[in-house]
């Protein structure tokens, strides 16, 4: 009798933390389909008044016709799948030097390294302003994309881990067959850690996709500007445009939902495997 009531409070907890949690994302859906100005209307409606008319995705076609959304969206693309990729070639090189290869100072380095997620990103902004002033690259997304490129200490750390399961007799069998480093890295590693792989991609893409600092500081111009930026324009000194915001919001974030689901399953996988749990 206790163990069925407990699960049945169990249950009501998670249909309950299910629905606080999923509430918000609803909410945002059905107020980008109000007419702008009904989003506090009383009493508040479920069944948005445009999909009753002939235009139902007025808010849309008012987010990437007047607002230019659709070049802001083409700018996240570009800057979060470039950073993405490039991490997942430093990170599984950097990986792969601290899990097989022997060095000198290769604990201290590794240190340091993993070290450097407890400081805070404001604290090297500063001068990494300075560094992509002095290259010239201000109002371009070079520096959106190249420092998220370079070696990262979480991908380094998950690759790493994750490499140091893999097991040895496959390194040297191919060692025996006359293999070189580069080969087996990208014939026998890589391969064998595309769970990882893909558990890295979701991450980095979702970090630059969502990435607000360094947009703001080092780009003036409207014709690179990201998402995050784009959502800003919505929201002025005195007031808000919280139908369009939502809108834009709802579209921002659906290419992260893509994202994940698509890889949902080696997402699971390559945390599991690598022994980094959230």
């Amino acid at each position: 009798m206790f163990n069925r009531h407990f699960k049945l409070l169990m249950i009501s907890g998670l249909l309950l933390y299910g629905i606080i949690t999923i509430f918000p994302f609803l909410w945002m859906i059905i107020t980008s389909f109000k007419p702008v100005g009904d989003t506090f209307k009383l009493p508040p409606t479920l069944i948005p008044s445009l999909l009753l008319t002939d235009q139902p995705f007025l808010n849309y076609e008012l987010v990437f016709q007047e607002r230019n959304f659709l070049r802001y969206f083409i700018n996240s693309c570009i800057v979060a799948t470039l950073a993405a990729l490039g991490q997942l070639f430093t990170c599984s090189l950097a990986g792969f030097a601290f899990a097989r290869i022997k060095f000198p100072g290769k604990n201290l380095i590794y240190g340091v390294l993993i070290a450097t997620m407890f400081v805070p990103t404001e604290v090297t902004i500063i001068p990494e302003f300075f560094m992509m002033r002095y290259f010239g690259w201000l109002d371009t997304l070079l520096p959106l994309i190249v420092p998220s490129m370079l070696v990262g200490a979480f991908g380094t750390l998950m690759m790493t881990e994750y490499f140091k399961s893999v097991p040895r007799e496959l390194e040297e069998a191919a060692f025996i067959d006359g293999a070189r480093t580069v080969h087996i890295i990208f014939h026998i590693f890589l391969p064998a850690a595309r769970p990882a792989l893909a558990s890295l991609f979701v991450v980095a893409f979702i970090h630059n996709w969502d990435e607000l600092l360094r947009p703001v500081l080092y780009i003036t111009n409207d014709d690179w500007k990201t998402l995050p930026q784009a959502l800003m324009n919505f929201v002025s000194q005195y007031e808000a445009e919280w139908t369009l915001l939502l809108t834009g919001s709802f579209i921002s974030t659906l290419p992260l939902l893509l994202v994940y689901l698509a890889a949902q399953k080696h997402v699971v996988q390559g945390f599991v495997h690598s022994g980094i749990k959230g």
